[in-house]
């Protein structure tokens, strides 16, 4: 039986399906499937995101002016691929300033204790 996570830590991890979506589609577009599979690789398969959790972030951050779109017939079905805007950029800044500031807190405290 495994114990809810504290609404601090699951609010922490909220955000990282934004981090990593907006991180790989800056890099390069992709369409929704294409990028469930991204992070699947780029994380080694430590994080598996659903279409279900995808799908919907991509549709608020095109919302939010944070993702550009466009649509493409490939096979005979239309696929719409996904970019990072230049206001996406800029949130892209703050969430990697605010991980890695995150992640430095967490390192120190996970640290071996130094013995003066």
């Amino acid at each position: 039986m495994s114990m809810p996570m504290p609404p601090a830590v699951s609010s922490f991890l909220n955000g990282v399906p934004e981090l990593l979506v907006l991180r790989l589609l800056s890099r390069q577009e992709m369409y929704g499937y294409e990028l469930v599979q991204a992070i699947r690789a780029a994380t080694g398969e430590q994080i598996v995101l659903a279409e279900g959790v995808i799908y919907p972030l991509l549709h608020s951050l095109e919302r939010d002016g944070v993702l550009a779109t466009r649509r493409q017939t490939v096979n005979g079905r239309s696929r719409v691929y996904y970019r990072v805007t230049p206001a996406g950029g800029e949130r892209l800044s703050g969430l990697v300033d605010r991980w890695q500031q995150v992640s430095s807190a967490i390192a120190g405290v996970l640290a071996e204790p130094r013995h003066a």
